[in-house]
């Protein structure tokens, strides 16, 4: 079957919540649950371990190689990170990340209750945790795809975006909880979160051996020529190399960026406090990513398109540079409501294109180019949005990042549109 036959029965299939969303599958529901938790003990790790961290070094350095050690391995291992994945049983790569997540919390663990950390010790156990991001990620979206085929990929995606957003959102909840029962325990029981995420796919009937039909010739591992071979089959396709630019030139120019920086811009806008109006601003992205996955799970909304993926990308930019230039707090929060809701539609699109039109053999490394692009470039969008910010201000450094962004975008729009002409 071809990606554009695979497009076709996608876009026919009846609208509607039940018959659209990845939901309806038991594995599925079960899954979006473990990455709910996941994520949630990933972000109870940062609250403790970056707590316990800056009171004991106070080391601006430090806090900048945390966020560096977490998107650095993305940029460079995300390519051999997927094809591992189309090489072995995707479940056992997933377990691993799981196991070395659960070893550097129990490793923080140790140390807090020894009282023997250094900072070299903080050094590695942050490489370690960025490197298991890594190895995990391109897997789960070959999961994905064995587990509810190419019609429902969009749903799958979208919603372990959401997953991704609750953990993100109850995290640093539950982690605080944690850190009033001393760093050490805390850390110790957030370990065992992971655990729920090995013990279930040690048996989930998903990945190679359960495909049905002809099995998919897997190409051996070549070094860098595999890597070289690949980006030429992503540079052939116009739609792999316009949805992973897309993914790329958003991760570059403003990435996350903007959240490291909210205190200060929560700050101008008299909301700079640790009370409700104050936690309301930093989860108001999360909250309209949420309402995008209720709103196009619900409705069966916005199939797969490159055109659209663009033009949700442009609304991003657009409620990003109101948001950064904004003096209401009321506008602040709705155009950051605006942001998560298109920000998760259109990256889950451009995920879900790219794995609809990627080569079965070399999939996971297709996958693997598409998160070096969409996760590996955020580690420079703390130069274009926080370190530009130090120059010219903060607000007027992402209104400029996202109105960058926004040209390359219109570009690619406008490349996508003559490119559809001839076609039609």
């Amino acid at each position: 079957m071809t990606d554009h036959t695979r497009h076709a029965e996608a876009s026919a299939q009846p609208r509607g919540f039940f018959h659209t969303t990845a939901l309806t599958h038991s594995g599925f529901r079960t899954f979006f649950v473990l990455v709910a938790l996941v994520m949630t003990a990933d972000f109870v790790e940062h609250v403790i371990s970056y707590w316990v961290v800056f009171r004991k070094f106070e080391s601006t350095w430090l806090s900048g190689f945390a966020v560096v050690s977490h998107w650095l391995p993305f940029l460079l291992l995300s390519m051999p990170s997927g094809a591992l994945s189309d090489r072995f049983d995707t479940r056992r790569i997933i377990q691993i990340g799981m196991a070395i997540f659960m070893s550097v919390s129990v490793a923080w663990g140790v140390l807090f209750y020894t009282d023997k950390l250094q900072m070299w010790h903080a050094g590695v156990l942050l490489v370690i945790h960025g490197l298991a991001g890594v190895l995990w990620n391109p897997a789960v979206q070959l999961l994905l795809h064995d587990m509810v085929g190419p019609v429902q990929l969009q749903s799958a995606v979208r919603l372990t975006a959401t997953a991704r957003n609750l953990g993100m959102l109850a995290g640093p909840a539950l982690g605080a909880a944690l850190l009033a029962l001393g760093p050490a325990t805390g850390i110790f029981i957030n370990a065992l979160i992971y655990l729920p995420m090995i013990l279930w796919l040690w048996k989930a009937p998903y990945g190679p051996k359960f495909r049905k039909g002809a099995p998919v010739p897997v190409r051996p591992l070549r070094g860098i020529r595999d890597i070289l071979d690949t980006l030429r089959v992503v540079r052939a396709s116009p739609v792999l190399l316009s949805m992973t630019l897309l993914a790329g030139g958003a991760s570059f120019f403003i990435g996350n960026a903007y959240q490291a920086a909210m205190p200060e811009l929560a700050h101008d806008l008299g909301h700079g406090h640790p009370d409700a109006t104050y936690s309301l601003l930093l989860g108001a992205d999360a909250l309209g990513a949420l309402t995008a996955a209720v709103v196009l799970e619900s409705r069966g909304l916005l199939p797969p398109v490159p055109r659209t993926a663009f033009v949700l990308a442009m609304i991003w930019c657009g409620a990003l540079a109101g948001f950064a230039m904004s003096t209401a707090y009321p506008i602040a929060v709705a155009l950051l409501l605006v942001a998560g809701f298109v920000e998760l539609s259109f990256n889950s699109m451009a995920q879900t294109l790219v794995q609809l039109n990627a080569p079965a053999p070399i999939r996971g490394r297709v996958i693997g180019v598409f998160a070096m692009s969409a996760l590996g470039m955020r580690t420079f969008s703390g130069i274009n949005v926080g370190m530009m910010g130090a120059l010219i201000g903060i607000h007027h450094s992402m209104a400029l990042s996202a109105t960058a962004l926004f040209i390359v975008v219109i570009s690619l729009f406008l490349i996508e549109r003559r490119r559809a002409v001839p076609a039609q």
